[in-house]
């Protein structure tokens, strides 16, 4: 895997084409615009300058000392300042004067043997509008600056403004002084019902009642949409949304993986997190009991579960493994997802090897990784005959704990409850870097300390164990911890980050589109104590956040990716929450939060198919009754056999950390709103309630639409599902369509007293409605 992320990265940069588009959006963004025919102002290394060296010279002449070139390194000032040690009384760069540089000598060379990047490395040569940043930036003094997220963030003034009539709060300032200097002016705000869908989406994953819409409706008090935010923070479907995202990073699932691939009981870990959210736990501490609760002063078992969350990688249960194997396998993955998930960095390219581009050493990498060598966690324990619900460290929680100090926790059988926490060795264990990444290749001894590139470890004192790690981590004058976890939450609201590449912060990421906005918003987080509502609803009470999604041509051949955001987001929903849509606009809907995962509708033969047929997940299982009701959060994850319907819709498979889920548009997904079970039985359902009901076709399907699309449908909408209803009744009737075979779709009792062919044309006009593109998107 590590190998083939660090072939990914570099393949990037050997196909990549011109960065110059990208500088310039970033130059904008940053108040550092650089002029047509040339940079006018200071040229920064980090937004200007860095990029176009990462994209055509850092292959070469970087950090990797493998692949390096002439002995020249161009990322630090000490070698690209130094005389060339293969051309004799020559310099790289001299600061001030580009004409007797010897890279822009040769980046502006039509000689092919002198030229620079060379046709050998396929890296393509440098444009014009390229070439003339580097020219005024050695011009200026060629000064280089360290890399922009490795600095701690400050909150500048907000940008001045003329006219302050749109802004809502302090972000809508960045983001309207962007705009403008694109030569863009933002939409309006969203119409109450839209507003309301995507406002609910967002806070609690589920659609708006119609008794919400009809009060935000009828509100015309001028702080109707924040009395709305404050109702939506206050369900308890918050804390579900929230977690969902965290379970992403965290890798949770519910079986082992590997061959065998049996069950564990993890979920009270997913308990706790929703709890978390809920009670709205400051980010620092939320951080610090998961990284080391146990190790807390009188740590509580609350602070103990929380550190479950480095316990949800794969563990084998496979005979003849080597156990040092896995054990430093497990630590990888801990070492890893700690780097991507918590502090956007792609730490683990540095296993085998020093970093290729971040300022991160083999060295670096096996300090952080000493943190969780001393766990007392085995690489392999037992008989492999018997697999056990939780893995050694574990956390015993009794039935009077879950009643009096763990309530948060669903459980309703009367045993205890066991799940996988961290646990700390009582003498150290040694720790070495591994040649080549090798479980049994060690080299040097090393201690355990956080990246020094980032922040200073050792000059601040901390302990060298996960509590010392997790102090870092929160201390304030870390560059990252703040930014990253701000960045993922813009991601959720606004469907990209402020920097694109939400798990690399680093060399190779993406710069962010708002730095400014970044930083003001990363520093007031912390000034007000790591508050994760205050946050959220800072994103969602701005004027950025509640425009209208209308696109005009002007603005989509400025800025088609809507990188200034004078519109508003437009995504689909996450694959649980459409679930979650079709189940609680039908009334299906259990609502009941946390508790074991659930095993709904999935086509027969998965399971069978893809693991060893030993353990109790060697066949599917199907639950029923209101257990095929619940959200989609708690659908159970085998992770060699994830839910299907849910992949499809770019559900995370929890084989890894992940922080951005990728977003697809194919057939499939069309083919399963038509045809999965759970659509079918919910437009059945929906339609036996309508169809009870003494009233109109006309408002029957009014109703419908409501509920799914959550706004009133226009007259024309109406007229089109009108006549459909009306052509299927027909067919119905005619017996050219079988009414019975169709509402025999899922599980939930029918209502025999209705007229079967009227029920199954209103059960078919319901799941068209289902399948409008409108029904899916948070718009």
């Amino acid at each position: 895997m590590i190998i083939n992320d660090c072939f990914r990265r570099f393949k990037w940069l050997w196909v990549a084409g011109s960065l110059c588009t990208a500088i310039i959006i970033a130059a904008i963004a940053c108040n550092r615009t650089p002029a047509a025919g040339g940079a006018t102002g200071a040229i920064s290394y980090n937004f200007h300058i860095r990029p176009i060296l990462s994209d055509k010279c850092f292959v070469c002449h970087g950090p990797d000392a493998n692949k390096r070139a002439a002995h020249l390194r161009l990322d630090n000032p000490e070698s690209a300042f130094a005389p060339l040690k293969e051309t004799k009384g020559a310099f790289a760069i001299i600061p001030g004067k580009p004409d007797e540089s010897e890279m822009y000598k040769r980046i502006t060379s039509t000689d092919p043997a002198y030229q620079m990047p060379s046709s050998e490395s396929h890296l393509g040569l440098l444009n014009e509008q390229e070439i003339k940043l580097i020219r005024k930036w050695i011009q200026q003094g060629a000064k280089y600056e360290k890399h922009w997220a490795f600095i701690p963030p400050e909150k500048s003034s907000l940008p001045v403004m003329d006219d302050k009539e749109w802004v809502k709060n302090e972000l809508d300032y960045f983001i309207l002084s962007a705009m403008q200097a694109k030569g863009l002016r933002p939409n309006g705000e969203a119409d109450k019902e839209r507003l309301l869908k995507r406002v609910a989406f967002d806070l609690t994953g589920l659609p708006p009642t119609l008794q919400m819409m009809d009060d935000f409706l009828q509100d015309q008090s001028a702080n109707a949409y924040e009395k709305m935010v404050d109702r939506l923070l206050a369900n308890a479907a918050y804390g579900e949304k929230m977690a969902l995202h965290w379970l992403d990073v965290a890798r949770y699932a519910d079986s082992y993986g590997y061959q065998d691939d049996n069950i564990r009981t993890q979920w009270a870990w997913r308990d706790w997190v929703i709890h978390a959210f809920n009670k709205n736990l400051p980010y620092d501490q939320f951080l610090t009991w998961q990284i080391a609760g146990d190790m807390l002063p009188n740590a509580t078992k609350e602070q103990i579960l929380a550190t479950g969350f480095f316990r949800n990688h794969k563990y084998t249960e496979e005979g003849g493994v080597i156990p040092e194997e896995y054990r430093i396998e497990y630590n990888l993955d801990k070492t890893k997802t700690y780097g991507k998930g918590i502090m956007g960095i792609t730490i683990e390219c540095a296993q085998c090897h020093d970093h290729k581009y971040d300022p991160f050493s083999q060295k670096d990498y096996y300090q952080l990784f000493a943190f969780f060598n001393n766990s007392r966690e085995l690489g392999f324990e037992g008989d492999i005959r018997e697999s056990k619900l939780a893995k050694k460290p574990v956390l015993q929680i009794s039935p009077e704990e879950r009643a009096q100090l763990l309530n948060f926790i669903n459980h309703k059988d009367t045993g205890s409850l066991y799940v996988s926490v961290m646990g700390e060795r009582d003498t150290l264990r040694k720790t070495y870097i591994l040649k080549r990444g090798v479980y049994d290749a060690p080299s040097t001894e090393v201690r355990a300390a956080a990246v020094t590139a980032i922040m200073p470890y050792d000059t601040l004192q901390y302990q060298r164990n996960r509590l010392g790690l997790a102090a870092w981590t929160v201390n304030r004058n870390n560059p990252l911890t703040a930014r990253v976890f701000v960045n993922q939450l813009w991601q959720e609201f606004f469907g990209k980050g402020i920097v694109k590449t939400t798990g690399d912060f680093g060399m190779q990421g993406e710069l962010p589109s708002h730095p400014a906005l970044l930083d003001w918003l990363s520093v007031d987080f912390m000034e007000h104590n790591w508050d994760i509502k205050r946050l959220v609803k800072q994103m969602v009470m701005s004027a950025t956040y509640r425009q209208s999604t209308k696109v005009t041509k002007d603005k989509l051949s400025i800025d088609p990716e809507n990188i200034y955001y004078a519109r508003g987001p437009r995504n689909r929903l996450p694959a649980e929450f459409i679930r979650d849509m079709v189940l609680a606009s039908s009334g299906l809907l259990v609502k009941t939060i946390g508790g074991p995962s659930v095993k709904p509708y999935q086509p027969k033969g998965l399971w069978e198919a893809a693991t060893s047929g030993r353990g109790v997940l060697a066949t599917y299982q199907q639950d029923h009754g209101q257990l095929l009701y619940r959200r989609g959060m708690y659908t159970f994850i085998k992770l060699t056999v994830p839910p299907p319907s849910m992949l499809m819709f770019d559900a995370s498979n929890r084989d890894q950390c992940e922080v951005k889920r990728l977003k697809t548009n194919t057939p499939l997904q069309a083919l399963i709103m038509m045809n999965d079970p759970t659509t079918l039985e919910a437009s059945r359902v929906l339609a036996q309630e309508l169809e009870a009901q003494s009233s109109t076709v006309k408002d029957k399907i009014a109703i419908a639409f409501r509920r799914i699309i959550c706004r009133k449908a226009s007259d024309k909408e109406l007229q089109v599902l009108q006549s459909y209803y009306e052509e299927q009744v027909k067919l119905f009737t005619q017996k050219q369509l079988d009414a019975a075979k169709t509402l025999k779709a899922g599980e939930y009792p029918g209502n025999d007293k209705l007229d079967v062919n009227t029920w199954a044309a209103l059960m078919k006009t319901v799941n068209t409605i289902y399948n409008l593109e409108e029904a899916i998107s948070k718009s």
